[in-house]
């Protein structure tokens, strides 16, 4: 293993496959641990020295000095070396704490698909993997299949309500089966807070900020609530989609079949709600929370599942907020014009490349792509 790579990992600033690659190094043996610990001290060692050798010892006394009335010390030399020896017991004490066996924190790739467990942990979640999920005495309660989490109640021996929140980055979908085989997709840039298991008698209730897919599981007796901050969602067992990014001005919910509630009280009544039926959007104005309700194509919205980019009479700067999440790029249009104009197209799992590809030669725009310091695709539209 190359140290330059490990260096990064250690930094912080390494990529998610360098990560993987980089923790299978280390756990593949023994020998590899004890490397990646003394690399491990040496760099912080090395920072700490950095920090050390900047400092200036006079400087340090004159400090000092200014600080200290003449009559505490009447010899000068004395104080200074005093000042200086105050300096070289910080440097002591100091070397010993960063020479221990101390964790050192990992920043999380942004590219990552990251799992938060009850207590704060997150584990970063690799695509196509199988490991299981176990609460802190062993139990399990769930595993990864693939790019599935699937969560357990028979083997679960969760007696109150523990949450996990799994958040997808740009570029990325991933599916849950929750505890009551609720089926849920979660689209790029989306983030979802569940129980880990649903408990008797009570709703059950997850939490969106982002978009998802829900076909959810039969129970009469258990009400479904999908809480997307600006709106509930409520429902026995259906399939729908809610869309609720904090950068879209609307909240939407689509419906495919069953019904559902839509309600902004923090208390379901019935008579305040909005029914849905199937083949409906439901859009809620955040700031003056109106809802508007109109017949759609379904598909249009939920053909994201299996990674179509599809609009129908939609403006291009809101267009662009999709490409963005969908390709985990940044894209700056700086033609106003292009900006309010409507457009419809469908485009099934292509390279964004394409897609302004096809723009470029029908429409007459031009566009350069540059990659920034952090690895990130930026696509500038004139």
């Amino acid at each position: 293993m190359e140290t330059a790579k490990i260096l990064k990992y250690i930094k912080g600033a390494a990529s998610f496959s360098e990560v993987k690659e980089v923790e299978h190094w280390i756990n593949s043996s023994q020998k590899n641990l004890n490397e990646f610990n003394r690399l491990k001290a040496e760099y912080i060692a090395s920072t700490f020295d950095e920090t050390l050798n900047a400092a200036d010892t006079d400087s340090a006394f004159n400090v000092y000095k200014k600080n200290t009335s003449k009559k505490a010390f009447s010899t000068s030399s004395f104080a200074k070396y005093a000042a200086i020896l105050i300096i070289a017991l910080g440097t002591g004490f100091s070397y010993y704490i960063y020479n221990k066996e101390v964790p050192v924190e990992i920043a999380t790739p942004k590219d990552a698909i990251i799992l938060e467990l009850e207590n704060g942990e997150t584990k970063i979640i690799e695509e196509g993997a199988s490991f299981l999920l176990a609460d802190d005495k062993g139990d399990a309660f769930g595993e990864q299949d693939g790019n599935t989490l699937k969560y357990n109640s028979k083997s679960s021996k969760v007696d109150k309500l523990v949450y996990n929140t799994l958040t997808v980055p740009y570029g990325k979908r991933f599916d849950i089966v929750l505890s009551d085989n609720t089926k849920v997709t979660l689209n790029a840039g989306t983030s979802l807070k569940y129980p880990v298991k649903f408990l008797k008698g009570k709703k059950r209730e997850v939490f969106i900020n982002g978009e998802a897919f829900f076909d959810v599981a039969e129970d009469k007796k258990h009400p479904f609530v999908v809480n997307a901050k600006d709106v509930n969602v409520r429902v026995l067992g259906t399939k729908f989609n809610v869309s609720s990014y904090p950068e879209d001005l609307n909240a939407e919910t689509v419906l495919v079949e069953g019904s559902v509630s839509l309600y902004k009280e923090e208390v379901y009544e019935p008579a305040k709600a909005t029914l849905l039926t199937p083949g409906h959007l439901a859009s809620m104005n955040k700031e003056d929370k109106a809802i508007s309700i109109e017949k759609v194509d379904v598909s249009l919205y939920t053909s994201w599942i299996s990674g179509t980019v599809s609009f129908k009479h939609e403006l291009f700067k809101n267009i662009v907020k999709k490409l963005e999440r969908q390709y985990d790029v940044v894209i700056e249009c700086n033609n106003n014009q292009l900006n309010e104009t409507f457009f419809t197209a469908s485009f099934d799992n292509v390279s964004i490349d394409y897609i302004l590809q096809t723009f470029e030669s029908n429409f007459n725009i031009q566009y350069t792509t540059t990659k920034t310091t952090n690895n990130k695709t930026t696509i500038t539209i004139n």
